[in-house]
């Protein structure tokens, strides 16, 4: 007997009859002698319903009351799925955030997780139910609803699993595995059988939608076997493990696209020491993450300073920036929301040289100009025009191998 921690999105429990088909799917698991812990997601499109209602006041709320008007999605599936399972014959026990203490800090709409107490959900696992247990939500220390960001609920699936010492967990969406690009972009993307946790961690982080960053970290972490699935077929699905050597073959493993890059930039400062701590520093106070940095060396005395941040963060880094500009003595502030960020991994780059040359040659090619670049051990990214990031995609996965002889299946 093992215990697995089963995920499903947004996409999956879209429906009642998607939910009928999840409390199926649960059940038959729970059949072959498992104990099943199921973290649920919102319905599809129910959170982006819920934000855009809070647009109609105001395109500045305050995070906490974010945070409690998104939470309810969530309650809303797990009382459904909870139902869906009793109805087919099962037993089953929904848990809010706080009924399983997922105890997170207060950076309310991207909390991290501090603590999760596993009690309650260990005591249904040993009466024969099914935890059914809320996504993307847990409170912190005062009690107060938070959120764990887009795609959180992937994170609460790997922390609960994690908490449970559970023998997998299993991520089910309405893909079949981790392709080594969206094959929505490239018909050509392949499945991979499996990908290592830094390769995952790289591709996540850079824009691909499979699982959400911190999901991979907490997988590393705590050695947690991650499998990407679909919910719709019986397909094995991508395990998402510990590096082997046989990875290392492979010079480029995935292409990844980002759109939701939007850059700023601080023009004409007047060169001196501690610019970059001022700036960032105010930046962090508002919980706000930098990406790519640029810093052009001093020309007349003065610089500039580029960075990239999340378009959601667009906004509220402007107003960072700008309410520090006078102070800085810089002449202009720049905003810009149509960029990209492509990006190549592999844990093969390590023990290859030229792979950057053969990135940058290929993007050239296709006359893609290239605004900035940032690197690790197993990773190239560049920043392009958006009207580029398919076409980009399209050409780096042909040019490092990875194109499969059979077009992959279109999403459901």
């Amino acid at each position: 007997m093992a215990l697995i921690v089963q995920k499903y999105g947004g996409t999956s429990v879209g429906s009642v009859e998607r939910m009928k088909n999840v409390a199926r799917r649960v059940l038959a698991t729970q059949k072959q002698g498992h104990d099943v812990a199921v973290v649920v997601s919102a319905m599809s499109g129910e959170t982006n319903r819920l934000l855009d209602l809070v647009k109609q006041i105001t395109d500045r709320p305050d995070d906490r009351e974010v945070d409690v008007v998104v939470a309810t999605g969530e309650q809303v599936s797990i009382g459904l799925v909870a139902i869906a399972i009793q109805t087919e014959g099962g037993k089953a026990k929904s848990f809010l955030g706080d009924q399983c203490r997922i105890v997170t800090d207060s950076t309310f709409s991207k909390a991290r997780i501090k603590s999760i107490d596993a009690d309650n959900i260990h005591k249904a696992l040993k009466k024969g139910h099914i935890a059914v247990i809320a996504g993307f939500q847990g409170v912190d220390e005062e009690g107060n609803v938070t959120t764990l960001g887009r795609g959180g609920s992937d994170t609460t699936a790997v922390a609960i699993a994690a908490a449970l010492k559970a023998d997998a967990c299993e991520i089910y969406t309405d893909v079949d595995g981790v392709y080594t690009t969206d094959p929505g972009i490239c018909p050509a993307a392949k499945k991979l059988d499996k990908i290592s946790y830094e390769e995952m961690l790289e591709l996540a982080s850079l824009g691909a939608k499979v699982l959400q960053i911190r999901s991979v970290e907490l997988a590393m972490n705590y050695k947690v076997p991650l499998w990407v699935k679909s919910s719709f077929t019986d397909d094995p699905g991508t395990l998402c493990c510990e590096e082997d050597e046989s990875m290392e073959d492979v010079v480029v493993s995935g292409v990844a696209l980002d759109r939701n890059e939007a850059k700023i930039s601080m023009l004409g400062i007047p060169d001196g020491p501690g610019i970059a701590s001022k700036l960032f520093g105010a930046l962090d106070e508002k919980a706000v993450v930098v990406d790519v940095i640029v810093m052009n060396p001093p020309r007349e005395g003065k610089i500039d300073l580029t960075f990239t941040v999340g378009k959601a963060d667009l906004i509220k880094a402007t107003d960072v920036v700008k309410s520090l500009a006078k102070g800085l003595r810089a002449t202009s502030v720049a905003t810009s929301g149509e960029i990209a960020k492509v990006s190549i991994v592999g844990v093969g780059m390590r023990n290859h040289s030229g792979v950057a040359a053969r990135m940058f040659k290929v993007l050239a090619k296709e006359g893609i100009n290239l605004e900035a670049i940032s690197t690790s051990e197993i990773r190239v990214s560049a920043l392009i025009d958006a009207k580029y990031g398919e076409l980009a995609v399209r050409t780096l996965h042909t040019e490092f191998g990875l194109d499969s002889k059979t077009p992959a299946k279109k999403k459901k």
